[in-house]
């Protein structure tokens, strides 16, 4: 079995105006590494549903999960 050895990154919701069916306050997103909508101030998160989706990066606040749960939510996907 071949680990990816990148770090995910994640993301907590502190705004969702005009997202609310989509963004959840408070929930932990899964960051997709995407340049070119950083270059206009855009993140690329991950929903539930598995698929990535575009919101403005200051409705989020990076985070550094504790190992045990960052294990866990690789094992979860």
């Amino acid at each position: 079995m071949v680990q990816n050895k990148t770090k995910k990154m994640f993301v907590v919701c502190i705004k969702n105006e005009g997202y609310a069916a989509s963004l959840e306050l408070r929930k932990i997103y899964e960051v997709v590494q995407d340049d070119l909508a950083a270059d206009h101030g855009m993140i690329r998160v991950v929903d539930e549903s598995g698929e990535d989706y575009l919101f403005p990066a200051d409705f989020f606040i990076s985070i550094d999960l504790p190992k045990p749960i960052e294990q866990a939510l690789n094992v979860a996907v």
